[in-house]
């Protein structure tokens, strides 16, 4: 009498392989639940087990993380995610000394791997070893160009060893690359001169760029300088011109990003834009040009949100009504009723 074949084998697979994919999509529960199927049938799979240590870490069981990470590394100690997982989440844990322990562990075998001398950098920042923090975010920057993270930390620790001069090139790279966090604080450093010369034209585009990327400092910053601007507050005549002048060079720069339009002086880049019935790229720009003190722009604003762009802009529009609602917060305009 014939047996048939277990399936057991393709099961494991499948329920391994639903594991992952929920995992990819950020459903932790999910892929949590197919893992554990998994490893039912098939407790040796050490990819399992380490991927469910990564689902468990994601969903904040950070001892459930430990426990199954630990037991895929007793199962294979030379595996390296579960090992800078485990890491992870002993830095999560706050547990210094044992993170540092696995982080070496992984740098023994693969002394070039970006990740993990990048979180060693954060166990020595945390243990107060500022320069050894340095080093390692340095090397993990040598390992990977693009970790923006690593420049800016290297920016940040020098910023706080009073090294500014030093501290602005890996936080311009790091601006440069798109990092928000770090065009704030480069937005800063030329609004206060700290390490390079003061420019208050760039503190500005700088500062814009982090607030679109939802850095609140950032906006912050930009609404105190318009109270300056503005001649609000106690700030002498010469920070008021100087303010307006900051502006007024961010309102003309903008004109940069549409090369095909040719600059006037009698029109904003928005108005550009409306003239040639663009009002998808007119909306944002009018934005940022109002939210830069241009007067044209706030109008123009105020204009389409009651009334809209037959087929293209619907009246009430909510990207409008944010920056309405926004600039009537700082005392730009009346309230929005």
């Amino acid at each position: 009498m014939s047996v048939a074949p277990s399936k057991a084998p393709s099961e494991t697979q499948a329920a391994f392989e639903r594991g992952q994919a929920l995992l990819a999509a950020g459903d932790m529960a999910g892929a949590a639940a197919s893992l554990r199927a998994a490893l039912r049938s098939a407790p040796e799979r050490v990819d399992a087990r380490a991927a469910l240590g990564l689902a468990l870490y994601n969903m904040g069981d950070l001892d459930g993380a430990v426990e199954e990470l630990r037991a895929a590394l007793r199962q294979n100690p030379d595996a390296v995610a579960p090992r800078l997982t485990l890491a992870s989440t002993l830095i999560a844990r706050r547990e210094w000394e044992a993170a540092r322990f696995e982080l070496e562990a992984v740098l023994r075998a693969h002394p070039d791997l970006g990740q993990a001398h990048y979180s060693l950098g954060v166990v020595r920042y945390a243990r107060g070893d500022l320069n050894g923090a340095i080093d390692a975010y340095r090397r993990a920057s040598t390992a990977d160009p693009q970790n923006l993270d690593a420049r800016y930390n290297i920016g940040l620790v020098l910023k706080l060893q009073r090294r500014d001069a030093e501290a602005i090139p890996e936080l311009l790279a790091a601006a440069a690359g798109g990092h928000a966090r770090a065009q704030y604080f480069v937005g800063t450093a030329y609004a206060t001169g700290a390490g390079v010369e003061r420019n208050l034209s760039l503190a500005v585009r700088w500062w814009f760029s982090a607030a679109d990327q939802g850095v609140s400092q950032a906006h912050d910053a930009l609404g105190q300088l318009r109270t300056v601007a503005l001649g609000r507050g106690r700030r002498g005549a010469a920070d008021r011109v100087a303010a307006e002048q900051a502006f007024r060079d961010y309102r003309a720069d903008l004109w940069k990003r549409f090369p095909e339009l040719t600059p006037t002086p009698d029109w904003s880049v928005g108005e550009a834009l409306l003239g040639q019935g663009r009002v998808a790229d007119a909306v944002p720009i009018l934005i940022l040009e109002a939210a830069a003190l241009g007067e044209p722009a706030q109008r123009l604003l105020e204009t389409l949100y009651e009334q809209g762009v037959d087929g293209q802009l619907p009246a009430h529009d909510a990207r409008i009504l944010g920056y309405l609602e926004s600039a009537a917060a700082e005392g730009l305009r009346p309230p929005i009723r």
